[in-house]
């Protein structure tokens, strides 16, 4: 339950904690989600699940959250319908509790694979999205903009032809501002 600007959370039956609720987080670009180091030219993997599971320990480098909390929630996700989007692109995406921003990991994988897309076409270009559990509309509005993005087709065949982590966040942060 909220508490003014706090979120209290029962931990036993007489302990609370008291976590800030995330209010607002204003995306502008993709580049206020890329972290650092958090962008991949050439994952390989050769399911769904190895890409999960390679995105979630990339996830946790890049976020602090735990490896197998982030793989735990991606699974639940994909569990309740694919998040391959069509068009070879796919934006796995999860909430967690102990995170306090939205963190964002592009990979461009190495092979296509397939990931039960809405069009079932393969996939090889994702974006994970991790954001706190009080991100609300903020998580929606970064899952619009990444979707908005990677879908457009000049901007998607430019970062299949990229091959150095440079080129690709130039692609993602720069070129992507006016999609």
């Amino acid at each position: 339950m909220k508490f003014g600007s706090y979120r209290v959370r029962a931990l036993g039956a007489s302990e609370v904690q008291l976590r800030p609720v995330v209010t607002e987080i204003n995306i502008m670009s993709l580049n206020d989600l890329l972290a650092a180091h958090a962008v991949v030219p050439a994952l390989k993997a050769r399911n769904k699940k190895q890409v999960l599971q390679e995105l979630a320990a990339r996830g946790a480098e890049v976020s602090g959250s735990s490896e197998r909390e982030i793989f735990e929630t991606l699974l639940q996700r994909e569990r309740l319908g694919s998040t391959g989007i069509g068009r070879g692109v796919a934006i796995p995406h999860g909430k967690l509790p102990k995170l306090d921003h939205l963190v964002g990991l592009f990979a461009r994988l190495e092979k296509p694979i397939d990931f039960d897309s809405l069009d079932g076409e393969p996939v090889d270009l994702i974006f994970l999205l991790l954001a706190p559990e009080g991100a609300g509309a903020d998580h929606l509005k970064a899952l619009a903009r990444i979707a908005r993005v990677l879908r457009d087709d000049k901007i998607a065949e430019q970062l299949r032809a990229a091959r150095d982590e440079q080129a690709l966040r130039a692609l993602l942060t720069e070129r992507a501002a006016a999609a």
